[in-house]
């Protein structure tokens, strides 16, 4: 049989699954060497360096991982100093996160060594199909949040290639 003409590798999850695994894994293979961070928590690292403070709630929503997944990462990073937890005056049964000074100083040396694997691993596109793929994945992304999440097409959603 030629695996080259096997339906899964036609279909869209298992691509994008692939794919983001690959793209994150060669990444990640810079930051874990020099930092020691797991993907997890790079992303969570990442997504505060961007947008803090968050609670882990919001945290979960930003970066679409797992629960358990954050809560994880984020007891490690504030076991090694870099996020702390402050209380959240608006909801006193969560916290709020955000990089110390040490996550700041790692995160601005991280940030420039992922977006250069990441200029080195497009660079297999034009900058013109960089945009349109960027652009196609956008468009994607926002239909999959117009769908009912409960049920498609009379199934229910299940893992992450939408098998139930």
């Amino acid at each position: 049989m030629n695996r080259t003409s096997t339906p899964l590798l036609d279909f869209l999850p298992y691509l994008l699954s692939v794919t983001s695994n690959a793209v994150s894994g060669r990444i990640a293979l810079e930051y874990k060497v020099q930092f020691g961070l797991s993907v997890p928590e790079w992303r969570v690292m990442a997504v505060l360096g961007d947008h803090e403070p968050l609670t882990q709630r919001e945290l979960t929503g930003m970066t679409l991982m797992d629960k358990v997944a954050v809560n994880r990462a984020c007891k490690v990073l504030e076991e090694r100093g870099l996020i702390a937890r402050s209380p959240n005056v608006q909801d006193g049964r969560s916290h709020l996160l955000e990089l110390t000074a040490d996550g700041r100083g790692m995160h601005g040396q991280i940030m420039p060594l992922a977006v250069d694997m990441t200029r080195r691993i497009m660079g297999v596109l034009s900058e013109d199909e960089q945009r349109q793929f960027r652009a196609l994945l956008e468009r994607v992304r926002g239909q999959v949040g117009q769908l009912d999440g409960r049920q498609l097409d009379g199934g229910t959603i299940g893992d992450d290639w939408g098998f139930d």
